[in-house]
């Protein structure tokens, strides 16, 4: 995938500047307060005070949780460890939505893959219940060593993905050219690990070896920054600026999807034989 100074690149940039980092009315959550398994019995786990959570998946079921709370705009961070050695078949999610058939959905995705084959990120954007916004990456890093930061920043004025503070993807609010954009429905945060055999990996060829079950991943450093318009008074004109892009942030967008992208809905040509949707048409990344 990445050349050795593509490499060189993104460790010259990981000691430079963090472009977009926590704002003040953040609180770093507790699982056992601020979370519940929703699913899968006791595949789903919380450990150390509530500082630790897991999720597994056996031939028999998942597992998953959400958050208790709803967010109105807000940066959503969380360290994962993903589901080590051979994960092939599986999905595991960290997402916001809403609920109902005209949802908004904010997603992770990490598709699982054979041994020494990378993890697939898998990054969509629902809004009133219609997506087919796909955004597909390899990391620069194995995802299964150790914990590494996913987050989610969801402002009025556009939507950023990240990887350990590293901006990969922007989404932005073009309701003036007719594009959905969520910004009406409160969200809870989701995650889950399931078995997606069908479909996760190479398209379904390569199926669930329940001889690894269970699977397991791991949460821990869940956080949730209020970044709704009343809170925001409040902050000063800088702290509410680390969760902009500037000119470095812009490039690390670029950087990330030259090296890393292996499939955006914007270029997809056979699939909108029509004419690419309009958002695709005039956007800076």
């Amino acid at each position: 995938m990445a050349c050795t100074t593509c490499k060189g690149f993104y460790v010259g940039m990981v000691l430079g500047i963090v472009m977009i980092s926590s704002m003040v009315a953040s609180c770093s959550a507790n699982f056992f307060q601020d979370t519940e398994i929703t699913w899968g019995g006791d595949r789903g786990k919380i450990f150390n005070g509530g500082q630790l959570l897991s999720l597994s998946l056996d031939k028999f079921s998942g597992s998953g949780f959400q958050t208790k709370k709803q967010f109105l705009f807000g940066r959503i961070d969380m360290d994962i460890k993903l589901v080590s050695g051979n994960s092939a078949g599986t999905v595991t999610t960290f997402y916001l939505s809403s609920q109902g058939p005209n949802h908004d959905e904010i997603d992770f995705e990490f598709l699982g893959n054979v041994s020494g084959d990378p993890y697939i990120l898998h990054t969509n954007v629902f809004s009133q219940g219609k997506g087919n916004r796909e955004q597909q990456f390899y990391l620069w890093f194995d995802p299964t060593r150790n914990f590494h930061r996913y987050s989610i920043v969801w402002k009025p004025q556009h939507i950023i993905f990240m990887v350990d503070d590293i901006p990969i993807r922007v989404f932005e609010n073009e309701e003036a050219k007719g594009v959905p954009f969520p910004n009406k429905q409160a969200m809870r945060m989701y995650s889950s690990l399931w078995n997606a055999d069908d479909w996760a990996t190479r398209g379904g060829l390569v199926k669930t070896d329940w001889s690894n079950a269970p699977f397991t991943a791991y949460y821990r450093n869940f956080k949730a920054t209020d970044l709704s318009l009343s809170s925001s008074k409040s902050f000063s004109d800088s702290q509410v600026q680390s969760n902009e892009l500037d000119a470095n942030g812009r490039r690390r967008v670029r950087w990330a999807q030259k090296y890393f992208m292996i499939y955006n809905y914007c270029t997809d040509l056979n699939r909108f034989p029509q004419g690419l949707p309009p958002e695709c048409k005039r956007s800076r990344f």
